[in-house]
């Protein structure tokens, strides 16, 4: 019998180990190199966005959700690491200043702009080995786009073994199930379309420190002129927020384990 030596030995333990983080950018490169091989190659990339929330959640409210719950999913799922998130997206226009971008607090960039980045990621992680990219956006406005990318990559790419999945299950919970959820608790008329009680919910559960708790419970009813779009973000809860949470995870990771091109990873 022919013993490794300890340099050999020393290599194929390290060869054999998983990553000690899902997170991409906490990983070194031979790391992610070592993941690959084990076959760790499906990866997401979140999509934030840098943008008012009215007064009383931080700006930055899009990409702390989309990197908190991308990294659940990826540890349910198994075999997935989670790319950086990307934070700057369309926001609305900044000559004349429009959407979003009436409000200090937003970061825009044009909608062509940010698909070639979406694009550039995405085509950036498949050359070294990825082989099922997930996109998952937080935020309504690009959720075209971020389908147009999968649609454009997977033509592109077809032949290669790898595909993008678009994550539209994660963003639609939203609208569909959460909302529901709210209404069935006789909280319908809190429901709205921004800052309203699930944007607030929802960060209450994964970030309180970025919500202004005491100046939302002594608040007025804030409308659109303090960049809340219907609804009333004051009967927000962490408690109601983690069911939303819950939700969106859950909803990932069904839609994943139904990938038409089949889970890569082993």
């Amino acid at each position: 019998m022919v013993l490794a030596s300890p340099r050999d030995a020393h290599a194929d333990a390290h060869a054999t180990a998983t990553p000690g983080s899902v997170e991409f950018a906490q990983l070194t490169w031979t790391e992610i190199r070592d993941a690959l091989a084990q076959g760790w190659t499906s990866i997401v990339i979140p999509v934030g966005g840098t943008e008012q929330s009215g007064p009383f959640i931080a700006v930055g409210k899009h990409n702390v959700r989309a990197t908190v719950l991308a990294q659940r999913i990826a540890q349910k799922a198994g075999h997935m690491l989670v790319a950086p998130t990307i934070a700057y997206v369309p926001e609305g226009g900044t000559a004349p200043r429009t959407s979003h971008m009436r409000f200090p607090g937003t970061i825009s960039i044009p909608p062509a702009v940010f698909r070639e980045l979406v694009s550039g990621a995405a085509e950036s992680l498949r050359v070294q080995g990825f082989r099922r990219v997930i996109l998952l956006g937080d935020h309504g406005g690009y959720q075209k786009d971020l389908k147009a990318v999968a649609q454009a990559l997977n033509r592109k790419w077809a032949g290669t073994g790898a595909h993008v999945v678009y994550l539209a299950a994660y963003y639609d919970v939203i609208a569909g199930a959460y909302a529901g959820f709210l209404r069935r608790r006789g909280l319908g008329a809190d429901v709205g379309m921004h800052a309203d009680i699930s944007d607030t919910s929802l960060m209450l559960a994964i970030r309180p420190d970025m919500v202004r708790e005491d100046a939302l419970r002594h608040a007025a009813l804030p409308g659109a002129a303090q960049g809340v779009y219907g609804g009333d973000p004051r009967p927000a809860t962490a408690a109601l927020g983690q069911v939303g949470a819950d939700m969106q995870v859950a909803a990932a990771l069904r839609a994943l384990e139904t990938d038409k091109n089949g889970p890569v990873s082993p």
